[in-house]
């Protein structure tokens, strides 16, 4: 199964145990690559539906038909992250990716991709992504130590940011040239993403395969319930993104309140890469630095500057300004990202690690695309403006209002439980 033991890991150099193993690497450049065609995507179905049917509402939709396979498919998603080799599974999503992507490219080529269309589509490449996220993510513990775990999620977090960063700007300089060449650019890094995710060693055997019983598939419900750090922490996440979200508002501001104009498809990749400024540059830190002291009240300042930025941005009708308090829309995010991840994987075991990411997965998948359906239908109805500045202050209310209800993740202090 190309496992080997922990102590055997050496890095791309051959020096022996360390963070950025030929695997970390591999897994790193695939993340990193499907996530920057995923962008890339995103910029080019924002624009061509807004194009399209110059209608806010549909732009919720293209939210919400990503959303509904992370729902209707958690559970099953984490029996099989559990269950079956989670490499062949990720690899599987990248292909399905790769085709839904060209699909999008030939139709637009064509002539005849419309919104059902699309969306149709869409909702296809939604099932591969709402089982590749939470598998990914399980790929991490099986490549580093355990002690570096947290050091490798903010790495990882930082192929994110990189892909975030780079992915819509470069969707939108390719725009350009038409959407059939950002779709075509797309499936070329989702196919090279599954054959970089098929040269990864992991240092940890497989999940061990066990009966499937009603207990089990519910098995990771079970265990976030009975621990409130965990279950405040999932919880805190969902709420904030369902509200504070503004990735969907994003055409609507490049157009109609930044002004744009023909650099619209630019504009709008600026804006949807300046919150992976931010994050890329916390993350890096986070990577070198990780977090050991004061991680709840971290978590609810982070949270409590998300909110704020958007209520910023909300408000502005300055470029600059706007990637400004973007930026630190996105460091905040990253920030919560990083520690609720590190929360969930450094306390579940690794056999049931599948079914807690699913569930983490169906939390964030909740607020992300669920999210970006409040926006659109919220804007349709009184605006992008008051859209994200009802979101922003709602992500406020949010924070603190938790602190009094998880009281024990406010208190938080190391990543990792303390051994006694």
């Amino acid at each position: 199964m190309n496992a080997r033991p922990m102590a055997e890991s050496t890095d791309i150099f051959g020096r022996g145990a360390t963070l950025w193993s030929r695997s970390f690497a591999f897994y790193w450049s695939a993340r990193t690559s499907t996530n920057g065609a995923y962008q890339m995507q995103a910029v080019a179905v924002g624009w061509q539906i807004y194009e399209l049917t110059n209608n806010p509402f549909d732009l919720g939709l293209v939210g919400l038909v990503q959303f509904i396979p992370i729902v209707v498919l958690s559970l099953l998603i984490g029996q099989i992250a559990d269950h079956y080799d989670r490499r062949a599974v990720v690899r599987a999503c990248q292909i399905a990716k790769g085709l839904a992507a060209l699909a999008l490219a030939i139709g637009t080529f064509g002539g005849w991709l419309g919104r059902d269309s699309i969306l149709t589509i869409l909702f296809v490449s939604g099932v591969a992504r709402a089982f590749e996220t939470p598998t990914m993510h399980t790929l991490v513990p099986g490549l580093v130590p355990k002690e570096l775990l947290p050091r490798a999620i903010a790495a990882a977090v930082t192929a994110t940011q990189t892909a975030i960063i780079c992915g819509p700007a470069l969707g939108g300089l390719i725009y350009f040239f038409g959407a059939t060449a950002v779709y075509s650019t797309c499936a070329a890094a989702f196919f090279a993403a599954s054959i970089l995710i098929g040269m990864i060693e992991l240092q940890s055997a497989p999940p061990e395969r066990k009966p499937v019983t009603l207990e089990t598939v519910l098995a990771g419900f079970a265990y976030i319930r009975g621990r409130p750090i965990l279950l405040g922490a999932l919880l805190l996440d969902l709420l904030a993104v369902l509200l504070g979200g503004v990735t969907a508002l994003l055409p609507i501001f490049a157009r109609d309140i930044l002004q744009a104009g023909a650099a619209g498809p630019f504009v709008l990749g600026l804006l949807r890469s300046a919150p992976a400024v931010g994050a890329l540059s916390i993350s890096v830190v986070l990577a070198h630095y990780a977090l050991d002291r004061h991680v709840g009240r971290i978590l609810f300042a982070a949270v409590i500057a998300y909110g704020l930025s958007v209520v910023v941005f909300a408000l502005s009708a300055s470029l600059v300004l706007s990637l400004a308090v973007l930026t630190i829309y996105g460091a905040a995010d990253a920030i919560s990202v990083v520690i609720r991840h590190s929360l969930v994987q450094t306390r579940t075991p690794n056999d049931m690690l599948g079914r807690v990411m699913a569930i983490n997965s169906l939390f964030t998948g909740t607020s992300g695309s669920l999210g970006e359906f409040r926006a659109g239908a919220v804007a349709a109805s009184f605006g992008g403006v008051a859209s994200a500045f009802i979101g922003g202050a709602g992500a406020l209310l949010v924070a603190l209002v938790w602190m009094r209800l998880f009281p024990e993740l406010y208190r938080v202090d190391t990543i990792a439980p303390r051994q006694n």
